[in-house]
């Protein structure tokens, strides 16, 4: 049960943002009711707690206490200007629109900007709710400051969260996520025709969850770690697994067919299965390859203190040896492929545990385990970290700061119009979504989403709003409890469904009316209204003020997409070919980096309501595609590394033509993105899978390592070149 909430949320990072939120409420309220503070004081405390909670983002825990001793005083002087200026409409509206540029502005000073500027709108903004005047100050300034002092409380003393802890906590979420994956193949490996699609949606999902823990654990590497070289051996060990997973599952499907699966089966949803797919393995090595991968699951979820003994031992014996040709059991070679595949999965494990936990118990190795030790040692002696060179950030109104805080300004002030026409008193729920729909946004598809989910959610709190509040009446500790109910639910579904989050939010917020004895049915259908309002100004914006339309985003996160894989490419088959060793893997992390940020982008072509299904059919393809692209570039990056230590793989100087191909067709790829009228077209001649002929390769000793490489290469240059018919590049003739 432990490993699946593990596997479900890596680190425990939703259930502490949750816990961590509620426990600074709660002390605020235990605080204040002893000191006889009424139920306006104790709303503003809650509020103020759970902003200084959730607004302070930042890993290392001596950032977050500086960034929450300067987060006070931009609460008292945000709170003292919203009751200075609650007398003068027009001043204060002009205010309001000034803090929300700032704090917009301010997100290009990294996580600390962004969190004071959260801080200085969301504390203006709990004035205007609680209606602050002048005369109330005095006891505000205590409620805030009470309020963060408790949220520090929280943050460093009940619910403590350090970057190696969080790190550890990935570390087992991978461990989790990884074994949930082996199980789904198990399944895949004897399902029947009318499961097969089932099964190969839970393995893609399941090889989907643990690439978004490598990022997860990529992005928490620099600061979990004491070391550098920790940490490169840490991502070196985390991406040998992930993709000996990968690897095995696309092995599996061929098995189980009557041709190669392509690696597009396992990245695009309703891909269909390779010939043959629809019959499971029946021969009789089918109960071995069942057998060998329950025991890699169990190795791979076994906790390190319970690993030495000699039945565990003698697993990891077993299938270490699979890695020896002449341990291989007498099977059809498809079926041998995929013992070798759990082979080199079992080596990724033992790499893994050494990486993590230092080094383990060798009294019982057999000498292939032996000879995986020495050369994961090899690997680990080789790693050497290199700088990573800055990329030029544009300037000006070309910034995205920039332009989203001028955004979000116009937006504003026409909520603010538009609110007080609505409603006197609550005008603040429409730009308070205007402000919401432009975070974590970049371009107008991704705003009119977000808009639709905020209000869809709205609409659904307020039904739940009305019926709460007739049930809970005047009993204000109930309504408290149920408050924390709803901000533990609002923080655990955020990252799950924006929609949930609204839901939430709103259903809380007509618990916090009625406590302030200002809950109607009209109330509630105001807060419909003026998010309906908020989110159309936040649109308008977004598509009349410095525009970014869906496809011009979509379009340059598309071609920093194919530039980095172009990069992968040409340095691992430079490095395969015997050239200068480079920093692969840095490099093939920043490939996923920029293909996380496409997939978002492309959210807006791919949802539901889209209207134009052929757009949202070829996004998802163009997706895929680029998935299978970087899952081979990955594995091409992770070979090269191998190669100053590893003694089972040579170079081979003919690998750098193939490369040389296929970084020229990513190149005019990326050059029709960015400009339709360029001439460049996309290359095609030899299959690179000739290259297997006999006589090509250097000897048989690095045959099988050298055809991986080959197959690797093959796949994406295919992967490629299929990239040209939907991104509508031509296709010169075939040459050679």
């Amino acid at each position: 049960m432990w490993d699946r909430l593990a596997a479900s949320d890596p680190a425990l990072l939703r259930l502490t943002a949750g816990l961590r939120t509620v426990a600074a409420i709660v002390l605020a309220l235990a605080v204040l009711a002893p000191l006889g503070a009424d139920v306006t004081h104790l709303v503003a405390g809650a509020m103020a707690a759970m902003v200084a909670t959730f607004a302070v983002r930042e890993k290392k825990r001596t950032r977050q206490a500086g960034t929450l001793a300067l987060g006070l005083p931009v609460a008292l002087a945000s709170v003292s200007l919203g009751a200075l200026l609650s007398p003068h409409i027009v001043a204060g509206d002009l205010f309001f629109v000034v803090l929300i540029f700032c704090a917009v502005y301010g997100r290009r000073y990294g996580e600390r900007g962004t969190a004071l500027g959260l801080i200085g709108f969301q504390i203006y903004f709990l004035s205007l709710f609680v209606r602050a005047t002048v005369p109330m100050l005095p006891a505000l300034y205590g409620t805030i400051a009470l309020a963060f002092l408790c949220s520090a409380v929280a943050r460093f003393v009940l619910v403590p969260q350090t970057p190696a802890g969080t790190l550890d906590g990935l570390r087992r979420a991978f461990r989790a996520r990884l074994a949930q994956l082996v199980e789904a193949q198990i399944e895949l490996l004897g399902a029947g025709p009318e499961d097969v699609d089932k099964v190969l949606g839970e393995v893609r999902v399941g090889t989907a969850r643990l690439h978004e823990t490598a990022l997860l654990i990529q992005s928490r590497l620099e600061d979990g770690t004491s070391e550098e070289a920790v940490a490169r051996l840490l991502q070196r060990r985390i991406a040998d697994a992930e993709i000996a997973a990968e690897r095995l599952g696309l092995l599996l499907l061929t098995a189980r067919s009557a041709e190669r699966a392509d690696t597009l089966t396992l990245h695009l949803p309703g891909a269909p299965l390779p010939s043959g797919g629809e019959l499971p393995v029946r021969d009789a090595s089918a109960a071995e390859v069942r057998h060998a991968l329950e025991a890699l699951r169990l190795l791979v979820l076994r906790p390190v203190g319970e690993d030495s003994g000699s039945s565990l031992s003698g697993l990891r014996n077993l299938l270490l040896g699979y890695r020896e040709e002449e341990n291989l059991p007498e099977a059809p070679s498809a079926v041998q492929d995929v013992f070798r595949g759990i082979g080199e999965a079992a080596r990724a494990v033992l790499g893994l545990r050494i990486a993590l936990d230092g080094p383990q118990d060798e009294s019982g190795d057999s000498p292939a385990t032996a000879r995986s030790r020495e050369e994961l040692d090899a690997e680990d002696a080789a790693i050497a970290g290199e700088e990573a060179e800055g990329e030029e950030e544009p300037t000006g109104l070309r910034r995205p700061t920039t332009r989203a805080a001028v955004q979000v300004a116009v937006g504003s002030t026409l909520a603010i119009v538009g609110g007080e026409l609505l409603s006197a008193h609550r005008w603040y729920w429409a730009v308070l979504t205007c402000w919401i729909v432009f975070i974590n946004t970049a371009s107008t598809g991704e705003i009119l989403v977000k808009s639709y989910r905020r209000l869809l959610g709205t609409v659904l709190g307020v039904v739940a709003g009305i019926g709460l509040a007739g049930l809970v009446g005047h009993h204000t500790w109930t309504a408290f409890a149920l408050v924390l109910l709803f901000v533990f639910a609002m923080f655990y579904t955020a990252p799950l469904s924006y929609t949930l989050m609204s839901f939430f939010v709103t259903a809380m917020l007509g618990l916090l009316y009625t406590l302030l004895n200002t809950y109607s049915m009209s109330v509630l259908l105001v807060r419909v209204e003026e998010t309906a309002l908020g989110a159309a100004c936040g649109v308008i914006a977004a598509a009349v003020v410095l525009p970014v339309r869906t496809d011009r985003r979509t379009n340059e996160l598309l071609v920093a997409v194919l530039d980095r894989l172009a990069d992968v490419t040409r340095a691992a088959a430079d490095q395969l070919s015997g050239g200068l060793p480079a920093d692969l893997l840095d490099r093939a992390r920043e490939l996923d980096q920029a293909l996380a940020d496409l997939r978002a982008s492309t959210q807006p072509l791919t949802h539901p309501i889209t209207p134009l299904r052929s757009r949202r059919d070829t996004a998802r393809y163009v997706v895929a595609l680029l998935e299978t692209c970087a899952y081979h570039a990955r594995a091409l990056a992770a070979t090269a590394e191998l190669l100053p230590a590893h003694p089972s793989i040579a170079a081979d100087p003919r690998l750098r033509g193939a490369g040389r191909r296929i970084v020229h067709n990513i190149e005019a790829i990326s050059g029709h993105v960015a400009d339709p009228r360029a001439t460049s077209e996309v290359e095609t001649g030899p299959s690179i899978a000739s290259l297997l002929r006999p006589g090509t390769l250097a000897t048989p000793r690095y045959d099988r390592v050298t055809d991986r490489v080959l197959r690797h290469l093959q796949r994406l240059d295919e992967a490629v070149t299929g990239l040209a018919r939907p991104l509508r590049v031509p296709v010169g003739a075939r040459k050679g």
